[in-house]
């Protein structure tokens, strides 16, 4: 059992997830800033990798990439930055990148280092299915590790029923056909969209992700998903209020 599935059998509904960069605002920030939201009672948290040339994020994501990639980030830095919290962070890290920066790195090399930070979950949007079915599914169960799969509104039932049987911790539920950024309220589009996932009875648990940005969309998706995931806006506020505010920015969505 992984480390996700361990947080569903404690709590079930209403997760809140924390996306960060690695490396922003400052290269020495990725540890205070898991100690501080692990202290801010988030349920799991979302450490993204930098990459210079991404296909799923928006403005924000990108120029926190390109600020923590300025700052020197790299694979390497973040795995010596990740490894001494294995013994004191309680709270379930999950590993979001590219699947370049993977093969570049060394498939091999860069699971081991997962595992060795104590982490056993990952979200590589640009994971083909087949490349996963042909190789990455035998390689990741090798090492312990488990892939998380996005859908979107456009994703077939077909593929999406593939995709709850492969899942091991949850599906990660694309709120719109976009890159990721706040975006307001939620539409009846959205609404529609995910009634129509929740009805499909699926095995896996969902988090919504992409648009989260506030206490009123968290709880809109919690409505219908076991919990949500905010990025850009988190980002957005550590950019202006720093580390040491964080509290302030988590607090106002899960009270």
């Amino acid at each position: 059992m992984n480390s996700i599935q361990e947080l569903f059998q404690k709590k079930d509904k209403n997760l809140l997830s924390i996306y960060f960069t690695s490396g922003y605002p400052k290269l020495d920030d990725t540890a205070r800033i898991i100690q501080k939201l692990s202290k801010s009672t988030v349920d799991f948290i979302e450490v993204g990798l930098p990459y210079s040339d991404p296909l799923a994020d928006g403005p924000t994501i990108q120029d926190s990439s390109q600020k923590a990639l300025e700052n020197g980030i790299n694979l390497d830095v973040i795995f010596q930055q990740l490894m001494p919290l294995k013994e004191t962070n309680k709270t379930p890290l999950v590993l979001m990148g590219y699947l370049n920066q993977l093969l570049k790195y060394g498939e091999e090399k860069f699971c081991q280092k997962v595992v060795d930070c104590g982490i056993d979950t990952l979200i590589i949007p640009d994971l083909p299915m087949v490349e996963f079915e042909n190789h990455y599914q035998e390689l990741f169960d090798n090492y312990g590790l488990t892939n998380v799969f996005l859908i979107t509104p456009h994703t077939s039932e077909d593929r999406i029923r593939k995709i709850d049987s492969y899942s091991k911790a949850f599906i990660y539920v694309v709120a719109s056909a976009s890159i990721t950024g706040a975006k307001g309220a939620i539409s009846n589009n959205q609404i529609s969209y995910f009634e129509r996932i929740k009805s499909m009875n699926l095995k896996s648990r969902l988090i919504v992700g992409f648009g989260i940005s506030d206490k009123s969309t968290f709880n809109t998706a919690c409505n219908y998903a076991n919990g949500a995931i905010i990025g850009s806006a988190f980002i957005k506020d550590l950019g202006i209020n720093g580390v040491d505010r964080i509290d302030d920015f988590i607090q106002p969505i899960i009270s």
